[in-house]
């Protein structure tokens, strides 16, 4: 990023020329000290203004941080500095004989920047990526460090955050032993008749492609523990050949598909590591509701999808546990997540948006925090049931707003 710095997708145009990149805690917390607003942006994967600090504030990048990634082994955990990403993180991880529970399609995500969105993978029974925190390092908008840990009354709140607490140097996460995957990717999948319970529980993480331009899936991505029984998947046909998740781009920068198994942080993720995504030209919108809801939101969908096709590149259907973290967009329920990937095009995109918000409305959908959505400020404090006791923890910690911005305080009211 250079003078006019722009989020990932290109889509977002920040409000400072350059990012402060401290090389040391003790600078950081200088700044931050010195600073009258502050916001942290890590891999840039977000797509609406939650990281812009507005004019005359601090954009603060982690990056020159030393990126340490600590392995307790006998405790079966990793501290992890805010600043590293999954790729980084799960080789570490991996080299140690252990493993994260589940990751996000790109490995290119920080790992802060993701729990603080509530950013997820797949897998009926895993959690988001913040369940396997047990352990938050924040400076405080007055320079002072704090720790907040499982059994903490606050802990809850201060792991999916949206940076609206202090800066988050550092995560300790749980581990377990590490696995191996075989990833399976199936043909064409009809909605008529789809036991969507059947299908998402049929493996470790499954993930459903669709472009909406007829009912059904192109294709589903199949990802199984090669310790765990598996009855297969007869609801569709394998792929002939390797596949990328947008119909018609190469698969070359695709996890290995056929059914090879390979280490679980070459598998889980749908790209390779190796490969760094330099541009988005697309926006991102998710929306996340209860699982018991699957088949009726995605008829709901149907009935739209000519509304929906034309300016789609794809839409991925994962599933998500419930956890406990209170801005999570998957707090209290099991639950679906809709992601669509659009083209390059707010215009044409944002009406979109919003007829999918209306189709989805009367199933509670949740919108990620990073993503591309229009749902009002009011509708957000219905369906994050703890919003109001964040925002109550936001002024306790933050008391001068330092890391708000606009999008803070329109989700937290004032």
């Amino acid at each position: 990023m250079g003078e006019g710095l722009r989020n990932w997708a290109g889509n977002v145009t920040y409000s400072v020329a350059e990012l402060e990149r401290p090389g040391s805690l003790g600078a950081l917390r200088e700044l931050v000290a010195r600073s009258r607003r502050v916001r942290v942006l890590g891999s840039g994967h977000s797509f609406n203004l939650i990281a812009d600090p507005g004019d005359g504030g601090v954009l603060l990048s982690l990056t020159a941080l030393p990126p340490s990634v600590e392995v307790d082994t006998a405790a079966r955990t990793v501290r992890v500095a805010g600043g590293v990403r999954y790729a980084e993180l799960a080789r570490a991880v991996h080299e140690r004989g252990f493993a994260l529970p589940n990751m996000a399609s790109l490995p290119h995500i920080s790992v802060a920047g993701s729990v603080a969105t509530g950013t997820h993978g797949s897998g009926n029974a895993n959690g988001s990526l913040a369940s396997p925190v047990r352990e938050v390092e924040l400076v405080l908008a007055d320079g002072s460090a704090l720790t907040v840990g499982r059994g903490d009354p606050r802990f809850d709140g201060a792991v999916t955050s949206l940076g609206a607490l202090g800066v988050v140097t550092a995560l300790t996460l749980d581990l377990e032993p590490a696995f191996e995957v075989a990833q399976h990717v199936f043909g064409r999948l009809p909605l008529a008749g789809l036991d969507f319970e059947a299908v998402s529980a049929s493996a470790y993480s499954v993930s459903m492609f669709t472009d909406w331009r007829q009912p059904g899936f192109v294709h589903t991505w199949v990802k199984r523990r090669t310790d765990a029984a598996w009855d297969g998947f007869p609801w569709a046909e394998p792929a002939a050949v390797a596949v990328h998740p947008v119909p018609g781009m190469p698969a070359v920068n695709c996890t290995q598909q056929f059914g090879v198994p390979g280490p679980w942080h070459e598998r889980l993720p749908h790209f390779r590591p190796e490969f760094t995504p330099s541009s988005g030209s697309e926006i991102q919108s998710e929306y996340l509701l209860p699982r018991s809801y699957a088949a009726d939101a995605l008829a709901a969908l149907d009935a739209v999808r000519d509304t929906i096709a034309p300016v789609l590149q794809i839409c991925e259907v994962r599933t998500v546990a419930a956890d406990r973290q209170w801005l999570s967009p998957a707090y209290g329920r099991d639950t679906v997540a809709l992601h669509f990937t659009w083209v390059d095009d707010a215009q044409a995109v944002l009406p979109v948006v919003r007829r999918i918000e209306e189709a989805l409305a009367p199933f509670g959908a949740r919108p990620h925090w990073g993503k591309v959505f229009a749902v009002p400020a009011g509708a957000l404090r219905s369906l994050y049931p703890r919003l109001g006791e964040f925002a109550a923890l936001a002024g306790e910690l933050d008391p001068e707003g330092t890391f708000r911005n606009a999008f803070v305080d329109e989700v937290l009211g004032g």
